[in-house]
């Protein structure tokens, strides 16, 4: 059963902010081109338009230069994990997915469409989208719950020649990486130095978990509502096998509490609660990245009785891991070279880009920029962009 939302101001909306912005939608389509006289009408329209459509006819590389493809990306969701909100449904995600769209325009000047689906079967889900996909330079995949979100992803990547890009995953996995890079920076480590204890094994963390082995993370062990995942572990689905494969080279069998004695780095995407005691046992010097919303699993101030560094997904404390930080330049530097795929190259390479931002104004409540500092997109487009040259998935 979809999850009902608060509802404390729908009984009178108009008194609520939040409404009177959203009344109406938060986006819009605009022509680029003036439409004053017959003459305009007749390029713009029939019969000027078959011209330019005979020409794509014949060769299909043409959309990119004389359509709006090469600069337009699909918002897609099917509405089952909306925000903090849960399985709510794809009428109630659309205000999320048109929020994305702003974002993507205001941030990296990429026009995006959200498209709700009222389909949740994985099979129906892709062929959907596939069938949607000429009409767009990439996919942007939003709120789709775990771990039917990685067949998904992985079934397009696979049938697509588009960038696509879930970013509950990727877009937090960047984020997080580029802020541990810094941390680690501050407290004198590299990330090879640091034995890192995740909880949470659902789309963010395990996409936060892989890009850090990528990045070449000391040892790092995951947990879910059941305790520490490790090899031999009964009922793991085939997400978490992996997982139990190739992390907790320790060995941690218990909790998550347990698994943090003596760790370096706590990273919280459960939804769960960590006890202040858990966090006191780390080791000196420890990072705590605690983002769940809009209750962090730990609250920062008690975590910063007893670590160096701490980090949120709220905007209302420091070091917020957010992801309009990563997905605007991920989609503007792969757009720009109209890549065929985002790489994991280029995922790193975008955390760096915006790991490097912070420069030497780097403190313990400065490890990563604010999403309206001006130097961030671009930071990242560029190196999104020199990536997938780099990695031939570049046709420009």
């Amino acid at each position: 059963m979809a999850a009902t939302p608060a509802s404390a101001s729908v009984e009178t909306p108009d008194l609520d902010p939040a409404f009177a912005l959203h009344r109406g939608g938060k986006i819009e389509i605009r022509s680029t081109v003036p439409v004053r006289d017959a003459d305009d009408l007749s390029l713009a329209y029939t019969p000027g338009v078959a011209r330019v459509c005979t020409a794509i006819a014949d060769q299909p590389a043409l959309a990119d230069d004389y359509t709006w493809v090469s600069n337009v990306v699909a918002v897609v969701s099917d509405g089952t994990a909306v925000l903090g909100l849960g399985d709510i449904g794809p009428s109630a995600a659309m205000p999320v997915m048109e929020g994305k769209a702003l974002l993507f325009k205001e941030f990296a000047g990429v026009d995006a469409v959200p498209i709700c689906l009222d389909c949740t079967d994985v099979d129906g889900l892709v062929e959907t989208v596939v069938r949607l996909a000429p009409s767009f330079g990439g996919i942007n995949l939003e709120d789709i719950s775990a771990p039917r979100c990685f067949e998904i992803e992985d079934r397009l990547r696979d049938l697509l020649d588009i960038p696509v890009f879930h970013d509950d995953q990727h877009g937090t996995a960047i984020v997080a990486l580029a802020a541990l890079q810094n941390a680690a920076r501050l407290t004198g480590r590299t990330l090879g130095d640091l034995r890192a204890v995740v909880a949470g094994a659902g789309a963010s963390g395990v996409a936060v978990t892989r890009i850090l082995l990528e990045a070449g993370i000391g040892d790092i062990a995951v947990s879910d509502s059941k305790g520490m995942i490790y090899e031999g572990r009964e009922g793991l689905n085939p997400v978490k096998q992996a997982l139990a494969r190739d992390t907790n080279r320790a060995g941690h069998t218990g909790s998550t509490e347990e698994a943090l004695a003596g760790a370096d780095l706590f990273l919280g995407l459960s939804g769960s609660t960590v006890p202040e005691q858990a966090i006191a046992s780390m080791a000196p010097g420890a990072i705590v990245f605690a983002l769940s919303n809009p209750t962090p699993e730990v609250h920062p101030d008690v975590a910063a009785r007893h670590v160096s560094v701490v980090a949120t997904g709220r905007s209302d404390f420091p070091n917020q891991i957010n992801n309009v930080l990563a997905f605007p330049g991920v989609f503007r530097g792969a757009l720009d070279v109209r890549a065929t795929a985002i790489t994991e190259n280029m995922k790193v390479a975008a955390a760096n880009a915006l790991a490097g931002v912070v420069g030497d104004d780097l403190s313990a409540t400065y490890i990563i920029p604010s999403p309206f500092d001006e130097r961030v997109a671009p930071a990242v487009t560029a190196a999104v962009a020199a990536q997938a040259r780099a990695d031939g998935v570049a046709r420009v």
